[in-house]
């Protein structure tokens, strides 16, 4: 087997910093080097690298503060590049903080690769249905909240369910095809892996391994969720990308508000709209949440009741002011 560099950049990421490394170094594929860089971290993210270090020779941690917001416009894309340049192999996986990885995860992700059947592989990543936790101590578990806002963020219910969706959370590709397309694009907020998957489906067509995706563990609260989505939909305003989302999500606003307004006259555009709105909120995955408890369902349709507003408003505003909002780490 060729040799294989993981890549990963962090920020004040104290909590989820030693399962990741834990998880990548005990993969059936063992990487040359796991890259971690780390963009001046305050809260001791810094120091469990340095301690981890001793455990596991493989383990490169690189500090630069310049992989900040406080520094650069794209901090996330930044800490990858200069994760990825500093690795010696041919072969480049890129991992995230948050996740966990299966020990056949970086064999499985690679294999189109080493086999010669692509130059980019992407994997998704996935959040364990059967594994919540509601008072989000465990940190090895998920949240309803997770489960609720998956869909919206392309994340599947499911290690085995297909995805074409691409993430920095589990995506592999040759280090001189990341040189072609210039990298992660340094100028973007967030959405960096969305802009280098574009860039890099213009030149090559993506594998889609299965059993290759990260097992995410965002550990989200309603309040976080919707942080998210709103620091996603400001940048896709910023970037002017995304119009034809926009315009489904006006549009299911205008439903909505249309609907309430007729209720005087007859429940029927309200009752049609609500079954708008439950298709929306399950189309993607129903079958893993069959067996959810009501308040997982319930969930669900709130969050998903609320994204055409939070899109709407963010994007307009973001595509008006031009200003990206900052992340929970880089306001720590």
């Amino acid at each position: 087997m060729p040799a294989v560099s993981v890549a990963c950049t962090v920020l004040n990421e104290r909590d989820n910093i030693d399962l990741l490394v834990k998880s990548l170094m005990r993969q059936t594929l063992a990487p040359a080097e796991v890259i971690i860089v780390d963009g001046g971290s305050t809260d001791g993210t810094w120091e469990r690298l340095e301690a981890a270090r001793a455990k596991y020779p493989t383990l490169v941690p690189i500090r630069d503060e310049s992989c900040s917001l406080q520094r650069s416009p794209g901090p996330i894309a930044r800490g990858r590049n200069v994760a990825i340049a500093a690795a010696a192999s041919d072969i480049v996986a890129c991992a995230d903080a948050g996740c966990t990885y299966h020990p056949d995860w970086l064999v499985n992700l690679t294999g189109p690769i080493v086999a010669g059947d692509s130059q980019y592989s992407v994997g998704g990543s996935y959040i364990d249905l059967t594994n919540i936790d509601l008072t989000i101590i465990d940190p090895r578990a998920s949240t309803i909240w997770d489960v609720a806002s998956a869909p919206f963020f392309g994340v599947k219910l499911n290690a085995d369910a297909a995805t074409k969706s691409c993430t920095a959370r589990s995506m592999a590709f040759r280090k001189e095809l990341w040189r072609r397309v210039g990298g992660f694009p340094e100028n973007v907020f967030l959405g960096e892996d969305t802009v280098f998957d574009s860039k890099v489906r213009k030149l090559v067509t993506p594998a889609f391994p299965e059993r290759a995706k990260a097992s995410y563990q965002p550990r989200h609260t309603l309040r976080s969720a919707l942080r998210q989505m709103v620091s996603y939909s400001v940048t896709d305003g910023v970037l002017g990308g995304r119009s034809a989302r926009l315009g489904r999500n006006l549009a299911r606003c205008l439903a909505e508000v249309l609907a309430i307004l007729a209720i005087a006259y007859s429940p029927i555009p309200l009752m049609c709209a609500l079954a708008l709105e439950i298709y929306f909120a399950f189309r993607l995955d129903w079958r893993e949440l069959r067996k959810a408890p009501m308040q997982t369902l319930a969930a669900r349709l709130i969050f998903s009741l609320i994204v055409p507003w939070v899109v709407a408003w963010y994007q307009t505003v973001g595509s008006i002011t031009k200003k990206n909002r900052p992340n929970r780490q880089n306001v720590t």
